[in-house]
């Protein structure tokens, strides 16, 4: 079906985790009141960045607060879009090496993959600053770089 070897695919082509994440800071702006004041609206948007001002803030368990956080909200969020699902899964089919990348924290990233449908088939996922880059070791520096969901549709749309 597909020439393409590699592909590294941003995980907000797979469903949008931004709103995830800003309503997570909201609720940890609110949780850490008296221990770190906390402005979602001043921390980076770069979620890789922002992971490491939450750490500088003393922000304490915050990744497992997300992960609690990201597995109540995840439904309410993320929806499978059934085009990108058949096209992931016709790539996965074809046998194409599929990483996954994001500047998100990990355990939003993993629920995010399980809520959308896409866990099982990747083959890597990396998460937070420098995600992409060290995706690329792994996959192959001439692994294809899918950013949108009309790019992940349009690559499958193309080769059929």
């Amino acid at each position: 079906m597909t020439t393409t070897r590699a592909l590294a695919i941003d995980l907000d082509a797979l469903g949008d985790t931004r709103p995830l994440w800003d309503a997570f800071l909201v609720d940890a702006a609110r949780r850490f009141a008296s221990i770190a004041p906390l402005d979602p609206a001043a921390l980076p948007q770069d979620r890789g960045e922002a992971a490491a001002e939450l750490d500088r803030l003393g922000a304490g368990n915050w990744r497992t607060l997300l992960e609690r956080f990201s597995e109540d909200r995840a439904p309410v969020y993320l929806r499978r879009d059934a085009e990108a699902s058949a096209a992931l899964r016709a790539l996965a089919a074809s046998e194409c090496l599929i990483g996954v990348f994001t500047d998100a924290p990990e355990p939003l990233a993993r629920i995010a993959l399980a809520q959308v449908g896409a866990e099982r088939r990747i083959a890597a996922l990396e998460t937070g600053a420098g995600a992409l880059e060290r995706l690329l070791v792994t996959l192959g520096a001439d692994a294809v770089v899918i950013r949108t969901r009309d790019e992940l549709t349009g690559l499958v749309r193309a080769t059929k």
